[in-house]
């Protein structure tokens, strides 16, 4: 029995021996690497230019003091609020030179002194002229001063009001301490606060700003092209408009403008552009949202094309692998055309039914490919038992 024992424990050991050689053995061998497969399939390719800017009313307008200078006394309006044109912005304090506001005084004074000495001098010759002693010839001279001092003085006291106050009596309602709108749109921005001073528009100085006005009816778009796609644009072509505040809406947009010079910006060129925005009635577009635009550059409709990434290129040609046995390929060269980045359009070397070698799969692909083929063939067997 012990003999027995020992050598089903020698068989055992040398059996164990033999397995981890074998074991170890099939480890050591590489396992034949397998590639997936992708076939060329009839889609549009599209080669687009993306354009970053913003979107903008066309008609922007600054609305200024013209010819008065003062302190906001009352704001009419809020930002956000519609106006019509002539609509009520602002009414403006006026805050009087001393130099002039003292000119203007002297001057009304000097005028009633005329103006008393004239009437005395008309009032005499007047009676003069009723008792006959004096002709209508010499009546008419002092009727003149008369008539003359009493406009002078009308004017003085004008003059002296439209220091004081901005308006004169003879203006009505017409006077430039009302701020008004020039245009009819949104108030998009008011820069002033009540008791703010400001300033007239005038040849020096631009004035200050008491709100800022646009018709938001008519918006555009403001981008920037890089110097290298410029010159494949034109006046006229359509764009996709994608604003990043309204997701999953694309608005479309007209090519208007294209910059004749570029300016440098972070070591590029870049050329200003303009296009016209067709506007949703469902979608409110604010002034200054931010806004990607996709220019179609070439399209190419229902063409034959392949994934990019399948292709290798050595010098000028450009090659693919085409399976002509399971898992056996063979180079073959192909003519290509158009491509957007991500597919290519093949003109010659490859049709439909072939086979593309792909990449690498591993072993967890390996093992799904294996029950996907399984899975086919079982279908296959119940329509033909079927």
């Amino acid at each position: 029995m012990k003999k027995v024992f020992r050598i089903v424990l020698i068989v055992f050991f040398i059996g164990l021996f033999v397995g981890t050689i074998f074991f170890l053995y099939n480890k050591s061998q590489e396992k034949p690497e397998i590639y997936d497969t992708k076939s060329a399939e009839i889609t549009d390719i599209i080669k687009k230019t993306v354009a970053t800017g913003s979107v903008i009313p066309r008609k922007e307008i600054q609305i200024k003091p013209q010819g008065v200078s003062g302190i906001v006394e009352t704001l009419f309006v809020e930002a956000g609020q519609m106006l019509k044109k002539g609509d009520k912005i602002a009414k403006i304090k006026i805050i009087p030179d001393m130099i002039n506001l003292n000119a203007a005084e002297s001057r009304v004074d000097r005028a009633q002194i005329n103006f008393e000495d004239a009437q005395i001098n008309y009032n005499r010759d007047k009676l003069l002229f009723e008792r006959k002693v004096i002709s209508e010839a010499d009546f008419q001279k002092p009727s003149l001063a008369f008539r003359s001092a009493q406009e002078e003085l009308k004017s003085a006291k004008d003059n002296l009001q439209l220091i004081k106050e901005g308006v004169t009596s003879k203006s009505g309602a017409t006077t430039n301490t009302i701020i008004r709108s020039t245009i009819e749109g949104m108030i998009l921005d008011i820069p002033v606060k009540e008791g703010y001073s400001v300033i007239q528009s005038n040849t020096f100085n631009e004035g200050t700003t008491i709100a800022i006005v646009a018709d938001m009816g008519e918006m555009i778009f403001q981008g920037k092209v890089d110097e290298t796609e410029v010159g494949k644009i034109k006046q006229g072509m359509n764009l996709q408009l994608t604003i990043g505040a309204i997701e999953d809406y694309k608005f479309n947009a007209h090519l208007e403008y294209i910059s004749p010079k570029g300016v440098a910006e972070n070591g590029a060129i870049q050329f200003e552009i303009k296009a016209s925005v067709e506007l949703s009635k469902k979608h409110f577009i604010r002034s200054g949202y931010s806004a990607n635009a996709e220019i179609v550059l070439e399209k190419r409709e229902k063409v034959l094309a392949v994934n990019e990434s399948l292709l290798e290129f050595s010098n000028d040609s450009s090659f693919i692998y085409i399976e002509t046995e399971p898992q056996v390929f063979e180079k073959r060269f192909v003519k290509t055309g158009l491509s957007d980045g991500i597919n290519i359009e093949i003109l010659d070397g490859v049709t439909k039914e072939d086979k593309i070698k792909g990449e690498k799969m591993s072993k967890i692909e390996r093992m799904k490919e294996m029950k996907r083929k399984k899975d086919e063939e079982k279908k296959k067997k119940k329509k033909t038992n079927n």
